[in-house]
């Protein structure tokens, strides 16, 4: 029994000396600063990360459908201060608009210019050989193209240096007034179907601003809209008197079909 007692022990030893030097190892490896093993460096997961962002931009900028002028889009759409990167990890992003030009209308083309600033924390290792990466900062550049009916495109472009021009300001979108709907009203509780037409539209003299009457079944209809925006007041006076607003389907409102005029009344799709 002794002999095979100390014939073992040494082997025991042995193991529990390896296992202890081990961990040793393990925890000098992971003690320097709270790194783990594989740490990435902070400057590349914020190219990614810039690099993610400006795709995720492209998705949301999306289909053009209105008219509008690249200093607009990039104020409405693009310019962001610093927000969480959609990647998570404590990432932050910043979009700054570097230069813009051109607007959709017709065959035009508007583009804008967009740096990403992207700044990543130190993440330590949550456990022993955990993932981690240091701090670290990067700024990526990338043009956006724009036509009226077709899908943004983008592309890398080099990074100018210096800080980026003041932001521009969105133009103010054409619309229907406010009192749209009130001053319509009011016109055709007192027109005739003489007077219908020029009442309208001394009611709402702006250029951009459509206007469309006609007198059917004894009702007197009017259309008000900007068609580019697809907005749109019809409004209904019944042979009694009463003025009503008929519901349609705002698809009608779409380049190519009806838009906004007394058809969506007198003669709506089918």
């Amino acid at each position: 029994m002794s002999r095979t007692r100390s014939a073992t022990e040494p082997t025991h030893l042995s193991r529990r000396r390896w296992v202890r030097w081990t961990l040793a190892v393990l925890l000098l490896a992971s003690a320097g600063c709270g790194r783990g093993f594989g740490e990435e460096s902070g400057d590349a997961l914020a190219r990614d990360t810039a690099a993610a962002e400006a795709k995720q931009l492209n998705t949301e900028l999306g289909h053009r459908n209105r008219a509008r002028d690249a200093g607009s889009i990039a104020a409405a759409e693009i310019v962001q201060e610093p927000t969480d990167a959609a990647s998570g990890g404590g990432a932050t992003v910043r979009r700054e608009a570097l230069a813009w030009s051109g607007r959709t209308a017709g065959n035009e083309r508007a583009t804008v210019d967009v740096r990403f600033v992207v700044t990543v924390p130190e993440q330590p290792p949550v456990s022993i050989g955990g993932a981690s990466n240091s701090a670290g900062e990067a700024a990526r550049c990338y043009r956006y193209e724009f036509e009226l009916y077709r899908y943004t495109t983008y592309h890398e472009i080099d990074c100018p240096s210096g800080p980026a021009p003041s932001p521009p300001t969105a133009a103010p979108v054409p619309r229907v007034p406010e009192d749209g709907r009130q001053r319509l009203t009011a016109v055709l509780r007192t027109a005739t179907p003489d007077t219908l037409a020029g009442a309208v539209r001394a009611a709402f003299p702006q250029d951009w601003i459509s206007v469309d009457t006609t007198v059917h079944e004894g009702a007197l209809v009017a259309a008000v809209g900007v068609p580019a925006e697809r907005d749109c007041l019809l409004l209904v006076r019944t042979p009694a008197g009463k003025i009503e607003s008929p519901g349609y389907d705002r698809i009608w409102l779409e380049p190519g079909e009806t838009g906004c005029r007394t058809a969506l009344y007198v003669a709506p799709p089918r």
